[in-house]
Parts: structure tokens; sequence; C-alpha cells
């Protein structure tokens, strides 16, 4: 998927949010704005949106002095998700179909997302998960376990901190022997890494890699040899999120989707209403 026009706003704000989380020093906010405002005047829009991310959050962590600005808010998102896990749970085995409901909480956990939201909400992230209890979900989810359980290899693409206990929740569902999950290598704005993982204790479940880079999504090229030898060799692709959709949607790989459509551009793509929670096939 290429960078839209409809894009680079949201990098502005995204880097705005992002440095004030760091500090309340307005120097420093000016430094970064002009600093990402020099590097959108000359993106290349052939490239997709998590390399664009990638750079401006270089440009905060080297401005601001932190190498994860996220950190604060990545621990709150995963302790409220720790918290809530047991209900969630009880959920799913108190419903007529546990896999079904599964697949809706994982993809109510992309809410927790600070390149979209710039606060931590527990509001917005229960509201989503009563929404999710009851919304009708986008594509078709027998078909999706259906290939899960055929499968010989599986690798799950996770998204972000706080959202892998939704995952979790996924897993417990799923053949784990079969499954590798992937989260990133470094900081990128509230994605998981290797850490998180460990703290939400996902590791006791799954076998944990990360991509080796700090970018926001899933980019082939730029990961690490491991990364891309365990993605060459999976026979299915789980992916959460818009960042990995936003770089794997032309991937000629079997890769289902699972996200919530954040913006008009992602929505465009998947011919889905703003805000859906879908699930999508792409081969």
């Amino acid at each position: 998927m290429k960078t839209n026009l409809n894009c680079i706003p949201c990098f502005i704000r995204q880097a705005l949010d992002a440095v004030r989380f760091v500090t309340s020093d307005e120097e420093i906010h000016e430094t970064v704005l002009r600093e990402v405002l020099k590097s959108v005047s000359i993106i290349d829009m052939k490239q997709t949106p998590p390399l664009m991310a990638r750079h401006i959050h270089r440009i905060i962590r080297k401005c601001s002095g932190s190498n994860d600005p996220y950190i604060i808010v990545k621990k709150k998102s995963n302790d409220y998700a720790l918290e809530i896990y047991p209900y969630l749970k009880q959920k799913i085995e108190e419903s007529k179909k546990p896999f079904e409901t599964a697949c809706h909480l994982a993809i109510a956990g992309n809410i927790i997302d600070f390149g979209v939201n710039s606060k931590f909400d527990r509001s917005l992230i229960n509201k989503n998960i009563e929404i999710a209890l009851t919304e009708d979900l986008k594509g078709d989810i027998k078909y999706f376990q259906k290939q899960i359980f055929s499968a010989k290899k599986i690798l799950y693409l996770a998204d972000n901190a706080g959202e892998i206990v939704f995952d979790r929740l996924l897993l417990e569902k799923m053949p784990t022997e079969k499954v590798i999950m992937a989260v990133r290598g470094k900081p990128a704005i509230n994605d998981a890494t290797i850490e998180d993982a460990k703290y939400t204790k996902l590791t006791d479940i799954v076998d944990v890699i990360d991509n080796g880079t700090d970018i926001p999504g899933t980019v082939f090229e730029e990961c690490s040899d491991k990364f891309k030898k365990v993605f060459s060799d999976a026979d299915l692709i789980i992916s959460k999120g818009q960042g990995n959709f936003e770089s794997l949607s032309d991937t000629n790989k079997n890769i289902f989707f699972l996200l919530k459509a954040k913006c008009s551009i992602v929505s465009q793509h998947l011919k889905c209403e703003t805000g859906d929670s879908v699930i999508v096939f792409h081969s």
C-alpha cells in the first residue's frame, strides 16, 4: 500500500503527540515539527506509510533523547489488558462460539493504537470490547479457522502493546505448537517488542521472535534474516493491525489480516466502513 496525501496530516499529528509524551519543552516540540515537515516535503509517495513513520519516530527519538517515547503508555496498556484478561477469557468460555468470540476480542484489542489515539483511554477500550461481543465481523471466520487448523507453520504478526494480551485469547484457541509470534525489533510507536511479550507472558504460550526493525509495520526487505526465514517457511500468516496491513497488502503470501479499519484510506482498500472490524484473506 502506497502513502496517500491524506497520510501527511496524520504523520505530523503523530510526531507532535509522541514528542509531547516525552517532554513539555516547546522548543523541542518545534524542532521535531520542523524536522518532520522537512522530511514530509521530500517523501517518496510510493513507499508504504510505516517506512515514513519510522523516519519520523527516529527524528523524535534523536531530538528528545528518549529511546522509547511510548514506554509509559505501553506499560499502562499491558497492565490494563492483563487486568481484564480473566473477564475476557470468561466471556470466551461462556460463548456458544468460543473461537469466533476470541477473534472478535483479538480485533477489539487493535483499538490500543497510539499512532491513532493520543491518550490511554480505558473507557474507549471497554466500549470496543462491548461492541466486539455483539457486532458483526466482516470476513469468513469459519474459513479462517479451517486454514489455521490445516496449516503446518503459522506466523502471527503482533501489533501493539496491550493488544498482544487480546491476541493471547485467540492464540489459546489455536494449535500453539504450530505458531511463532513476531514483534518489533526496536521501539516503534506503541508496538509490542520482546520485552512486552515477556511482560505479558506470551512467551510462555508460543515462541516469540522479533523482526529486527523499528518500523511500525512489516517491510520484508528491512527485516532480519531470521525473521525472513520464518516468514518464508510459514504457510499461513496472521497479521494484526493497520501498519502490518499497509506494508504487506501487496505481498504474495497466504495472509489473514485482522484489524480495525481506523482511517478512510485503509477502509477504501478493504472496501469497508471506517471503524469496522475485519478479517481479510489475501494470497
